[in-house]
């Protein structure tokens, strides 16, 4: 079992240009969208979050359910739903505003135990800036941490929601001994400053860059203090828009280390030059579906091959 911890929430999506442009609902949030990925992918997965018992929260919910994850880990609330207002530029690339002030995701609290047959637990985006949530959510990385599972960490990086970025780039940092696959956009990576190589020395056993349609590049940890290097181009496709692309990387890779039974620190520097070429071209495919479609639409297990 794959637990993804993080908000839920509605992306609304301009139908064209202009402040006034018509707003479409969406389905969204970075965990959420990984989650479903991972449901569509066929990984035996669960959602841990706090979700409004609005109808936003109820459509949340639903689409989980029809992906095959399990929600019994789900917290409710009377609050309401988290929006964002998305921005597409000329390439689809998303821009976000927030209107996240006393909505029921931010009020997470650490549950009480995982769903049984828990491997690995993944982390990121809005949830870990939010208080008190964020508090909640970070505790819960160190607990899972500590008790020896698998942890996935994709900060995710939205700016207009940090007040302070020295405080979150610090409080990035203290994340990194709890995490075992670190994942990040270039953009991020670039935000937050650092390099892979001091990021792996805090603590993961690999770390993921994404480089938009150029493709993915892992670092990984070997024993004995050298670094490798792997590298994987971008599948070609006409782009739609590039919302979830992300959070399809995500899914992919878990779903990938699952299906070869890799969901642990030893696994990862273990994989090899070819078990990571064929992961990361994977996740590059995935990711490729859902840039050619409208919307954080991650593909299904049939639409794949070579997992």
């Amino acid at each position: 079992m794959i637990v993804v911890a993080g908000e839920a929430l509605i992306d609304l999506v301009p139908q064209g240009a202009g402040a006034l442009a018509a707003l479409t609902p969406a389905l969204g949030g970075g965990p959420y969208n990984t989650a479903v990925a991972l449901g569509r992918l066929g990984s035996p997965t669960a959602f841990c979050s706090r979700v409004s018992r609005d109808p936003f929260g109820e459509a949340l919910l639903e689409r989980l359910r029809e992906s095959g994850v399990d929600v019994s880990a789900v917290q409710r609330g009377p609050e309401p739903t988290s929006l964002a207002v998305a921005t597409l530029d000329e390439g689809g690339s998303a821009a976000y505003s927030f209107y996240v002030e006393g909505t029921a995701d931010r009020l997470f609290t650490v549950p009480q135990g995982l769903p049984e047959g828990t491997r690995a637990v993944s982390f990121g985006t809005c949830s870990l800036v939010l208080e008190p949530g964020a508090s909640a959510y970070e505790e819960l990385l160190r607990e899972a941490s500590g008790r020896g599972l698998f942890t996935a960490l994709d900060p995710n990086v939205r700016t207009g929601l940090i007040a302070d970025p020295d405080a979150y780039r610090a409080r990035f940092r203290s994340w990194l001994p709890s995490v075992t696959l670190l994942k990040l956009s270039a953009e991020d990576a670039e935000w937050l400053g650092g390099t892979p190589r001091e990021w792996l020395e805090a603590g993961p056993a690999a770390v993921v860059v994404t480089h938009g349609g150029d493709g993915l590049t892992a670092f990984v940890r070997e024993p004995g203090g050298v670094d490798s290097v792997y590298v994987a181009p971008g599948e070609k496709v006409d782009v739609v828009d590039t919302i979830g692309a992300g959070d399809t990387v995500n899914a992919a890779l878990l779903h990938g280390l699952a299906a070869r039974d890799a969901l642990s620190a030893a696994a990862l520097t273990g994989l090899g030059p070819e078990g990571w070429q064929r992961l990361l071209r994977f996740a590059a495919r995935a990711a490729a579906v859902t840039c050619s479609r409208a919307g954080a639409e991650p593909p299904y297990a049939a639409e794949l091959t070579g997992a």
